[in-house]
């Protein structure tokens, strides 16, 4: 399985996307890197969340989850004190539906799957 991010440190890598020409995976500024199953990742990994358009979607694994509940300013920017494009962080996947991305400055956002979604689900200018 592959996943696409802006930097590709060993592990599980994600990235919520802000354009829906072809999904994330083809129309954000990424490159590929391998990445384990969300289902076998255990602990807490290196993760770049893109959050141009907000917090609202990651892929984990090959698989979108959806933020919960979805973080914006009100007009399609992460909110204040969040990094723009990317936040690094960790992401825990805690179960086969759930994972939790977490940062240094005590940001947290609870993921949840969303099966059958195969582009990005999120589309901003």
């Amino acid at each position: 399985m592959r996943v696409r991010a802006k930097v590709a440190p060993a592990g599980l890598l994600a990235l919520a996307g802000c354009t829906a020409a072809g999904g994330v995976v083809a129309s954000s500024p990424a490159r590929s890197a391998p990445a384990s199953s969300p289902a076998r990742s255990a602990g807490r990994v290196p993760y770049s969340l893109y959050t141009h358009c907000g917090i609202g979607f990651a892929r984990i694994g090959g698989h979108w989850y959806q933020a919960s509940p979805p973080l914006s300013d009100g007009s399609g920017n992460p909110p204040d004190g969040w990094g723009n494009p990317y936040q690094q962080g960790t992401i825990q996947v805690i179960s086969r539906t759930e994972a939790t991305f977490r940062d240094g400055a005590g940001h947290q956002v609870r993921f949840v799957l969303r099966p059958g979604i195969t582009t990005s689900p999120q589309i901003c200018a």
